[in-house]
C-alpha cells in the first residue's frame, strides 16, 4: 500500500508526520515523500526540511494521496503542476486525504465539488468558495475522501483511516505506541472555546502569514 505524502515549500511539517506516524502499522504500507523535485522541502518556518525522496512523476498512482496544509496553501491553489499530479494520483487512488488547509489544495484541484470536508478554521470560507461543503468536525470522512482540521488533528485521522483500511485493534494498536493519550493544559484548542483575546491574537498571527 504505498502512501504518498506531497510536500512543497511552506509546508506545515506536523500535518505531514502526523499521519505518517498514526498511519505507520498499516499493513504492508510504503510511505514516500513527494514534491516537484526530489530533495530536501521547508517547512513554514524554513528552519525544518524533510527530503522528497521521488518527483511527481515517479509516483502518478498512489494507494493514499496525503495532503498537508500551509499558512501560505495559496502558492500551492494556483501551482499548475502540483494540481494536475493530483487529478492524476486521484483517479486511482483509493483514499484521497488532507491536513489542514490541505482540502483547500484539494478543493482548488476540483476534487472536493459539493463534497463534505473540513480544514482548519481560519480556511472555512475559502474552502466554501472552492465548492465544498465544509464541516465543523475533527475529520470528515466523504466516500474516498478524508479531510481533517487543523494541524494536530492529522493524527486521528489517520488513526480513523487505519482503521477503516486494517481494523480497529490495528489503528488502536498505532494510537498505544505513540501514546497518543492528549491532556492539553489549555482549553484554547478551537475558536468556540478560546478566550476572545486568545482568538484575537490568534488572528493576528494568522494575517501576518497570509
Amino acid at each position: 500500500m504505498r502512501i504518498a505524502i506531497l510536500l512543497y515549500d511552506r509546508f506545515t511539517a506536523l500535518d505531514a508526520i502526523g499521519p505518517y506516524e498514526s498511519l505507520g502499522h498499516l499493513p504492508g504500507w510504503e510511505p514516500v515523500f513527494v514534491a516537484e523535485r526530489p530533495g530536501p522541502v521547508a517547512n513554514e518556518t524554513g528552519n525544518l526540511r524533510l527530503v522528497a525522496e521521488a518527483a511527481l512523476e515517479e509516483v502518478p498512482d498512489p494507494d493514499i494521496v496525503l495532503v498537508p496544509g500551509s499558512p501560505f496553501c495559496a502558492a500551492q491553489q494556483t501551482n499548475s503542476k502540483v494540481l494536475a499530479w493530483l487529478r492524476r494520483a486521484d483517479a486511482t487512488s483509493t483514499w484521497t486525504t488532507s491536513v489542514c488547509s490541505g482540502s483547500v489544495i484539494l478543493a482548488a484541484a476540483g476534487l472536493l465539488q459539493g463534497r463534505r470536508a473540513t480544514t482548519h478554521w481560519a480556511f472555512m470560507e475559502e474552502l466554501a468558495a472552492l465548492g465544498a461543503e465544509p464541516v465543523e468536525e475533527r475529520y470528515v470522512f466523504d466516500g474516498k475522501y478524508v479531510t481533517s482540521a487543523g494541524v494536530s488533528a492529522g493524527i486521528d485521522m489517520g488513526l480513523a483511516l487505519s482503521g477503516r483500511i486494517a481494523g480497529d485493534e490495528v489503528a488502536q494498536v498505532s494510537q498505544l505506541l505513540m501514546q497518543y493519550d492528549p491532556e492539553p493544559p489549555y482549553g484554547a484548542g478551537s475558536p468556540q472555546t478560546a478566550p476572545p483575546e486568545v482568538l484575537a491574537k490568534a488572528v493576528e498571527v494568522l494575517r501576518a502569514t497570509l
